[in-house]
């Protein structure tokens, strides 16, 4: 019935589809055996690190549904106001199915009528996560094709020892100010 080996998720998007399954358990079968899919099949990766050609929540899309014509869709995490026609909830078996496909691949899911529908991922139009790496690359940040540098970056802000003697003096003043209040235990 469906057939992809394998999808990329972010974490979040990941975990969001945990959720879904662990909180709305009785879904139709369809959409549960998509679901449980996506959830075994998944290489769940950072956000910086999904390829800017995978379908990611938030992302605009160019899909075909068996041999029709191409639509463009946002999938979305759920149905939104005022954008009646161009989004395609994960609460969707279609929306789901496309969730953490690439450019170029595709999935089989059955439709109402008893059929199969293929659906099949044209082109990734924007993706938030590639948007956000070319943001950071114009304001200087990590460079694209590299989401970090040499690995994960540990920024020291202080040194503890410089710290640890101004902090012992500042609670030794705190307690001979003078002041003898009792406070409200005192009552």
């Amino acid at each position: 019935m469906l057939n992809i080996d394998s999808c990329q998720l972010t974490t979040k998007d990941y975990t969001i589809l945990e959720v879904m399954r662990e909180r709305h358990p009785a879904r139709s079968e369809t959409f549960s055996d998509i679901l449980q899919r996506k959830i075994s099949s998944a290489v769940v990766v950072f956000r910086e690190d999904i390829p800017a050609t995978v379908v990611t929540l938030s992302s605009r899309v160019a899909y075909r549904v068996s041999d029709g014509p191409a639509e463009i869709r946002i999938v979305a995490h759920d149905e939104m106001r005022g954008l009646v026609g161009m989004l395609l909830p994960i609460t969707n078996p279609r929306g789901l199915a496309l969730h953490g496909l690439a450019e170029g691949q595709s999935m089989s899911i059955p439709t109402a009528d008893g059929g199969l529908e293929t659906l099949t991922v044209q082109e990734v139009v924007y993706q938030p996560e590639a948007a956000r790496r070319e943001r950071l690359k114009l304001a200087g940040g990590v460079e694209p094709g590299s989401s970090r540098p040499d690995g994960p970056v540990l920024r020291v802000v202080y040194r503890s020892e410089e710290l640890q003697d101004k902090a012992e003096n500042k609670v030794v003043a705190a307690f001979n100010t003078g002041f003898n209040d009792p406070g409200p235990s005192a009552a």
